[in-house]
């Protein structure tokens, strides 16, 4: 992206013409960045500025990792590097007890840190003509914001970087599981407190008493073509809160460059393949395998004889320019077995142009809400291999719900090492079977009714527009 857009955190702002500005506060890990920096892109379409914030090597990741759309499109996106004293910054553990990824923690409590410069931000572009300041917040951000409610004209709306089904089923569960409608999906779902770490929800707790003193609405990363009861049910949940369902987030077309000089080599090589016939495996940016697991999955993939491109990278460091990468290790002759018919990525792949391509007919995943996005958006079913966090419930509705996928690994079964012959089996079904056809018939049709529901209307659909228009309203005595 534009690197003249970049502020440091002791430059000046220019003066804008736009009379609202975004200031946007992501979460620094990697779905989450991307989520916000392609919603600070759709944003701006509506010629109002955006202003993304965060520590330096966080703002270089997600201008190096963008991908789905053209960055000259981004004019009115500054990007701001605010600094944070030094943390840790372990390397993931492949064999700890648990996937969520601990090791970031120490990166996630050193963002308390973002606190004065976000107001100062805030202040400075009130001051530059700015008839009132937006700030969109990650919901793991919120103690950034704690000074803002008295700021005179600035406003927050937290950003949902999960699904509508999560959120409603959290709800659901903190009332003691009654039996309502549209719960049944629920029952074998284990506590969310297993689905993570009790270091996460200690974090998570200490920001979530702020909630009701800074939110003044909830975004998600959705659409209602997707999640429409869910939507209402957490409607009904939050007291009238202002919610908008604003999703897909992402490009639904990719504008991939194919200048055959910036082409991802996974690209030239689907050009080369049939339609549908390739599964693209990936566990997302926060999971890292163990060498028994990589193993199992590498056997399953060749025995299945089914096209693939693997993306075999560990989890996210907090910073992930700093350090060696372990470089895991396959089979002996793995990779020259596969040739022709598998490629094993070590490195970052552009994974929407990936699920865009026509050759791509399956994804297998650990349905991190960013992926299961990208891959509804693109009409993709998925193999759902949840490992912490939201994604158990997530893979719940792609696979109970929406009915575009199958499930690897169930969650009661966490705990035990995912056998060769189950990714063999799964990844025969998904992609050489009717059953698999009719996931991907299913995804297709939804991916249609999502790609008509934004075009409904001006600009990015009803739903964005709706929110456009709040927070461009007029300025009233009381703001």
């Amino acid at each position: 992206m534009a690197e003249n857009n970049t502020t440091k955190s002791n430059g000046q702002i220019s003066v804008q013409d736009a009379q609202v500005a975004v200031v946007m506060v992501p979460l620094p890990a990697q779905g989450h960045l991307n989520q916000l920096l392609h919603l600070s892109r759709l944003i701006t379409s509506y010629n109002i500025p955006v202003h993304y914030v965060g520590a330096t090597p966080h703002i270089r990741q997600v201008k190096l990792r963008v991908h789905g759309f053209d960055p000259v499109t981004t004019k009115n996106l500054h990007f701001h590097e605010f600094p944070t004293p030094p943390f840790e910054n372990p390397p993931p553990n492949p064999n700890a007890s648990h996937k969520f990824p601990n090791h970031i923690l120490p990166l996630l409590y050193a963002t308390i840190h973002f606190r004065e410069p976000v107001c100062s931000l805030v202040n400075q572009l009130l001051g530059a003509n700015h008839r009132r300041v937006i700030v969109i917040y990650d919901s793991l951000m919120t103690w950034v914001l704690e000074d803002i409610p008295a700021i005179p004209n600035a406003e927050c709306y937290r950003f949902n970087s999960f699904s509508a089904f999560y959120m409603f089923s959290s709800y659901w569960e903190a009332k003691g599981k009654p039996f309502q409608p549209e719960t049944e999906i629920f029952e074998d779902i284990i506590s969310r407190e297993n689905c993570a770490t009790p270091e996460l929800w200690e974090l998570w707790n200490k920001q979530g008493s702020l909630e009701g003193k800074i939110c003044s609405g909830e975004l998600y990363n959705t659409s209602r073509v997707i999640e429409g009861s869910y939507l209402d049910l957490v409607a009904k949940e939050t007291n009238g809160l202002n919610l908008w369902a604003i999703g897909p987030f992402n490009p639904l077309l990719s504008e991939q460059n194919k200048d055959s000089n910036k082409q991802h080599q996974t690209l030239y090589w689907l050009d080369k393949q049939e339609t549908n016939s390739v599964i693209y495996v990936s566990f997302g940016s926060t999971t890292t395998l163990s060498n028994k697991e990589i193993k199992e999955l590498a056997i399953g993939l060749e025995k299945s004889m089914q096209k693939f491109i693997w993306v075999l990278r560990d989890a996210d460091k907090g910073d992930v320019f700093a350090g060696e990468e372990r470089r895991a290790q396959l089979p002996e002759g793995y990779e020259e077995r596969i040739k022709g018919r598998g490629i094993i990525e070590r490195d970052w792949a552009p994974q929407l142009e990936i699920l865009a391509h026509p050759s791509t007919g399956g994804f297998m995943s650990h349905c991190g809400w960013n992926s299961c996005m990208e891959s509804i958006s693109m009409g993709v079913p998925i193999a759902a291999w949840p490992m912490h966090s939201d994604q158990p419930r997530n893979s719940q509705l792609v696979t109970k719900v929406l009915k575009t996928g199958l499930t690897v690994r169930h969650w009661a079964r966490r705990d035990e090492l995912v056998a060769s012959e189950i990714v063999e089996n799964a990844v025969r079904t998904l992609m050489a079977s009717p059953e698999g056809d009719e996931m991907r018939k299913r995804a297709s049709e939804l991916s249609i009714a999502v790609k008509q529901s934004v075009m409904d209307g001006e600009g990015y659909g009803a739903e964005m527009n709706s929110f456009i228009a709040h927070i461009t309203r007029e300025l009233s005595h009381q703001n």
